[in-house]
């Protein structure tokens, strides 16, 4: 029990740390300014419960579907870096602040950014994913793959608190501080997309010197 425990501890500190919802949270108030509480919360629901089956994907099947479209984890920190830096860089020139979203195309748009880029690649990204792929494969008992979803679970559900908390931050800052919280945001960001693309290109740059 003692081991299972430790796990799950481990897992829990690891995809906490590497989802990072505190840090996912200012790009979701800046994507969600214009929408009232019933429509930011739907948003939130629905992303994280799309970066939790996402997981559970990988963890079951992702070393396998890696390998079958010869796809490393590299490339898909090269990927989730650019569309970071996008996002951030939207953020630091108040693009994102600006969108204004008719009642009758919100369903869409809650459906489109739920997915992309809140789900995959910001709450769900390479780092969760290659976690996941891991973890799982050190899990050798039933209870270890328990204690593995679990940890993800809870995880995810510290994640949506977070994000539903959100709805009262946007609330009290106002459109002024929105704009001011976005710019910050953005340029961070900006700094966490430029680590994640030469974390991801570094390696295959080495690979493509020294083969």
């Amino acid at each position: 029990m003692s081991e299972t425990l430790t796990f799950g501890l481990l897992c829990f500190t690891s995809f906490f740390t590497l989802i990072n919802p505190l840090g996912v949270m200012p790009v979701f108030m800046t994507m969600t300014s214009s929408f009232d509480n019933k429509a930011r919360n739907k948003t939130a629901r629905k992303a994280v419960i799309i970066a939790f089956l996402t997981l559970v994907m990988f963890a079951f099947s992702g070393k396998l579907l890696f390998d079958f479209f010869n796809i490393s984890v590299n490339s898909f920190r090269v990927v989730g870096g650019i569309i970071y830096f996008i996002v951030g860089l939207d953020m630091l020139q108040a693009r994102i602040g600006q969108i204004r979203v008719d009642k009758e195309d919100i369903h869409k748009y809650v459906e489109d950014i739920s997915i992309t880029p809140l789900a995959i690649p910001m709450i769900c990204g390479p780092g969760a994913i290659t976690n996941a792929i891991i973890l799982m494969e050190d899990a050798q008992t039933i209870n270890f793959e328990i204690a593995l979803f679990v940890a993800v679970f809870v995880v995810m559900l510290f994640t949506f608190l977070i994000l539903f908390g959100a709805s009262k931050i946007i609330n009290v800052l106002g459109e002024t501080g929105n704009k001011v919280m976005m710019r910050l945001m953005g340029l961070i960001v900006m700094v966490i997309a430029v680590e994640f693309f030469f974390s991801g290109l570094t390696p295959i740059v080495q690979k493509m010197i020294h083969p």
